[in-house]
């Protein structure tokens, strides 16, 4: 990893709860889509977020969850807001996308684990792939999905690609499934071998989702998340 200085280009709040923060390097440096920086809070504070941009974009973007004040990531959008720099070290995780696999893409999100699969489904954009690819976006509600946008954008533009969000508090007029996001994949898949697996979000959940798929045949050398190498 590399220790780099980077410009505060912008702040920018998706709702309440999550905002968008977009960095620019002083220097270059190469990373794989689905891996993750560290905001250097201090020399033994050293904060993880998953890269929501993909390699080569000018920008680097984050979407941090900072609901609670005083919370461990609002303190970083608040050093952030004051600061005209600041130092990240860069790049970390083992959860990237192995873009040269032909087997189907199971992409799974929680919350703002939609930051980490869209830097891998930007970069599957921007090599030109067609692998065949599913997204999984979980949220407590439809204001939570802060970039649902995107992802239907994503879903109407890409023949290969579907997107199917999830929420436990729908509206009667949502345009998704709704409740749980394991129980979901649970009622839509019979098995999971055969697929690439990439999931990110709060650790419980990462965790229950491990414990699920290997009811369903997951090779679980093919089920990819950085979450996985800090629990059991």
């Amino acid at each position: 990893m590399k220790t780099i200085r980077c410009q505060v280009e912008k702040i920018t709040p998706f709702n309440d709860a999550v905002y968008q923060v977009l960095l620019k390097p002083e220097a270059g440096f190469e990373f794989k889509a689905g891996q993750y920086l560290s905001v250097v809070m201090a020399e033994n504070d050293k904060r993880p977020f998953s890269i929501a941009s993909a390699p080569g974009a000018e920008l680097l973007e984050l979407h941090i969850g900072a609901a609670v004040s005083e919370s461990y990531p609002m303190q970083v959008v608040e050093r952030l807001k004051t600061a005209a720099h600041i130092d990240i070290e860069a790049p970390a995780g083992e959860a990237f996308l192995r873009h040269q696999s032909k087997r189907p893409r199971l992409m799974i999100a929680g919350g703002t684990g939609f930051s980490y699969i869209k830097s891998i489904i930007e970069a599957q954009i921007a090599m030109g792939q067609t692998v065949h690819t599913q997204v999984y976006w979980g949220c407590r509600n439809q204001d939570a999905m802060y970039y649902q946008s995107i992802a239907r954008q994503w879903h109407e533009a890409h023949s290969w690609l579907e997107f199917v969000p999830v929420v436990e508090d729908a509206p009667a007029d949502w345009q998704g499934k709704q409740g749980n996001l394991l129980t979901q994949i649970q009622q839509d898949f019979v098995s999971l071998n055969g697929y690439d697996i990439y999931i990110a979000g709060r650790f419980d959940m990462v965790g229950a989702a491990r414990q699920a798929f290997r009811e369903m045949g997951v090779e679980e050398a093919y089920l990819y998340g950085d979450a996985f190498a800090f629990i059991k």
